[in-house]
């Protein structure tokens, strides 16, 4: 081969390492949304079976030019110091309790009042319909976008002194709360003793007798074992858990126009699978409760918990959310 093939080889070469390069460069997603959540990565953590729901559906439909980048465990900080960081543009999306959105947005409140949602099809519907709208159009005005709500499946009483079947069973029994007005309040109407107490102190405080109880999702009551220091729990269904899916403006608006579509469309794809496994999963831990020993019992008179509980929604409206609850009670009739 003479010099002037060589050098034609050598270029043909160079021409086609940078091709490869190129087309290499171009098959990386040019988006990147890093998505955070406080409980962990588990199997049936709700949370997390979310956000790989959400993962999934936005890589497949945006044909791999968005990746979804997961992180469990506060790796990008506790819940409040997320909803900061989107607001902000530092985060980029997260999910999030309900409770704590509503540090931001005191509307959201009306999701956590007690026995407000009969069912999960009833709390998905007013959810979907005018009342998240509403709460999402509050939302944004402080710069975090609410792509639609999980589930966290509903909460429920657990203690150690009886079965509650009544408002009455209530009175008198420790409940641990979360430090929240609205959970405080709602045991406090009921004749309970509300005990604020952070989550890490509680599994002993049962095992102990320093408080009698508390009140936790079914999801929540197997994963930490709370079967084994707590006999009665009672399907008092009080408080339904919706867990916010939501991203920074700033984020959201420095994606194309077709991809902030896609974005949405795959939420709400995301957030039906997540409510679909969910409910499976609370079905399988109540069969797995029972035969580790817990007692378990409905409650049928729901209208003499909301009787006592109506000052907790008096509060509500006096604190300027009146049209707000007076949209979530026609929802719920």
């Amino acid at each position: 081969m003479n010099h002037r093939n060589k050098l034609r080889a050598l270029m043909a070469l160079v021409a086609g390492a940078c091709l490869t390069f190129a087309t290499g460069a171009n098959a990386q997603p040019a988006n990147v949304i890093k998505l955070g959540w406080t409980t962990s990565d588990g199997p049936q953590d709700p949370y997390a079976v979310g956000a790989r729901a959400f993962k999934a559906a936005v890589e497949r439909d945006s044909g791999g030019r968005i990746e979804v980048q997961l992180f469990p465990n506060r790796a990008l900080g506790d819940e409040r110091q997320m909803l900061e960081g989107m607001r902000f543009g530092t985060v980029d999306a997260g999910i999030i309790t309900n409770a704590v959105i509503a540090q931001f947005e005191p509307g959201f409140s009306v999701n956590d009042l007690p026995f407000l949602y009969a069912s999960e099809a009833q709390a998905h519907k007013t959810l979907d319909g005018d009342i998240g709208q509403e709460l999402g159009t509050r939302l944004a005005g402080k710069g975090i976008v609410l792509l639609g709500f999980m589930e966290g499946g509903f909460r429920n009483m657990i203690n150690n002194k009886r079965p509650v079947s009544t408002p009455a069973d209530v009175q008198g029994v420790k409940y641990r709360v979360m430090q929240n007005p609205v959970f405080i309040d709602m045991f406090t109407s009921l004749g309970g003793s509300a005990i604020p107490m952070a989550w890490g102190e509680t599994f002993t405080a049962v095992q102990q007798g320093t408080i009698d109880g508390l009140e936790i999702p079914l999801a929540v009551i197997e994963a930490n074992k709370y079967f084994e220091v707590t006999k009665f729990l009672s399907l008092t269904n009080h408080t339904y858990s919706a867990i916010g899916l939501v991203i920074s403006k700033r984020t959201l608006e420095k994606l194309p126009a077709d991809l902030r579509k896609t974005v949405q469309s795959a939420a709400t794809s995301a957030i039906a699978v997540q409510r679909q496994a969910a409910a499976a999963d609370a079905r399988k831990t109540l069969t797995t409760l029972e035969a580790n020993g817990m007692k378990i019992n409905p409650v049928a008179d729901v209208a003499a918990f909301r009787a006592s509980v109506k000052p907790v929604y008096d509060k509500f409206r006096q604190s300027g959310q009146g049209p707000l609850l007076d949209k979530a009670l026609a929802a719920v009739k």
